[in-house]
């Protein structure tokens, strides 16, 4: 009997629709097996640096440093790890524990990604120096500065600023720094009187500007009258005094502030102007250098440009002289069991200092002494030292050398 025949093709086309269904749900089945299997995780650093972001603070403080940015290593699936952009990635700090000091403390940075599969490894660096700061308020008077001259042929009047004080908010360590609000004004070609608005600018001690600081309100009016200098003249500030100063003093220096001043009139009037005087200062029973505040007189029809008053300044010193005082010598420091005596027994000192001092002087504030220590009995000729109170001298001392004597008791 021959044996049966293989139908290849027969056993392909046999049951062909099961057999297709069977193979698509096994590649069905693959095709899940794949998706659903672990992706590898990878640890790397990002490719840029992320900027710490300034957080929110309590009501009433300000938050001070540089927060710069930082560098962060993640850790996540490979192919989303590695692909993540700058905006997936925020840093702020963590403020726990940070209160207002003078002190920095460090805040350590916080660093948080939009995908929750990739966790943060590391953040460089981990912490920042920052300062919890309470923010004030000042006001401060509001001051004209002048950028250039004006045009020629005329000069600034007196300036006046609308409003005259603003009110500074800022961090407490700047409002203190506040030296000076200034309000800058510059002249153009125009021979008219300037009026321009403008910005108050707290600066510090040197003149720079202050950042970080908010100013109420921000802009104010400056009007600067321009007066032709035909009718304007500087002339020297002359002071007057009345009075004597107390017995034995005498006034060695007088100074005005300011030392000259500029006025305004009618051309005649001040063509023949030479100074301009201060009220009298009374300088009567002064024993000390003293300031004192006065008006300047000005003739009729003749105005500051620049009011002011002068501060006169009066120094005042005592007279020096000097005054005799006879003096008994004493001995000091004599051995036991000795008797000794001075020729002469006394001597004239000179005093020399201030007169108030010397009057006042009692004859018993000068003393005159010679050292008998570690002399046996017997002659010598010693020298006589002088004691005066603080603030006089000895002059002289006539003789200044004596003659101690000795004895045994």
């Amino acid at each position: 009997m021959w044996p049966r025949r293989f139908d290849l093709r027969r056993v392909v086309t046999h049951d062909l629709p099961l057999k297709i269904a069977a193979l698509l749900i096994a590649i069905l089945f693959a095709i899940a097996n794949a998706q659903s299997a672990q992706p590898r995780e990878i640890v790397v650093t990002f490719d840029g640096r992320v900027p710490v972001e300034r957080p929110e603070v309590p009501s009433g403080f300000v938050l001070r440093g540089q927060l710069g940015d930082v560098g962060v290593t993640l850790r996540g699936p490979e192919g989303v790890v590695d692909h993540l952009a700058l905006a997936d990635l925020r840093a702020t700090l963590d403020l726990t524990g940070i209160d207002a000091s003078r002190e920095p403390r460090d805040a350590k940075v916080l660093v948080t990604v939009s995908n929750d599969a990739v966790k943060v490894v590391d953040v460089t660096p981990p912490t920042v120096s920052v300062r919890m700061e309470r923010i004030t308020s000042r006001t401060v008077a509001v001051q004209t500065r002048l950028a250039n001259d004006p045009p020629p042929g005329s000069q600034a009047g007196q300036t006046s600023v609308s409003p005259g004080e603003v009110r500074v908010i800022g961090p407490e360590s700047s409002i203190a720094q506040i030296a000076a609000v200034f309000a800058t004004v510059r002249f153009g070609d125009v021979t008219t009187d300037l009026t321009q608005s403008v910005p108050a600018l707290p600066v510090d001690a040197t003149g720079l500007p202050i950042d970080g600081l908010q100013v109420e309100p921000g802009v104010v009016v400056v009007t600067v009258p321009l007066l032709p200098t035909a009718t304007t003249r500087t002339v020297p500030v002359l002071w007057t005094l009345k009075g004597a100063v107390a017995s034995g003093y005498w006034v060695s220096r007088v100074t005005t502030d300011p030392l000259a001043v500029t006025v305004s009139g009618d051309q005649k009037v001040i063509a023949s102007l030479e100074r301009i005087e201060t009220a009298p200062v009374d300088v009567s029973g002064l024993t000390a250098t003293r300031s004192f505040r006065a008006v300047l007189v000005l003739p009729g029809g003749v105005t500051l440009v620049q009011p002011t008053d002068a501060t006169v300044n009066v120094t005042v010193v005592a007279l020096a002289g000097t005054r005799p005082f006879l003096e008994a010598v004493q001995i000091q420091n004599l051995a036991a069991g000795t008797v000794a005596e001075t020729d002469p027994g006394s001597v004239t000192v000179t005093v020399a200092g201030p007169q108030p001092t010397l009057v006042g002087m009692a004859a018993d504030q000068v003393s005159v002494v010679v050292d008998a220590a570690g002399r046996p009995p017997g002659t010598y000729t010693v020298d006589a030292s002088v004691r005066v109170p603080p603030g006089a001298s000895a002059q002289s001392v006539q003789p200044s050398r004596v003659t101690l004597t000795i004895r045994s008791k």
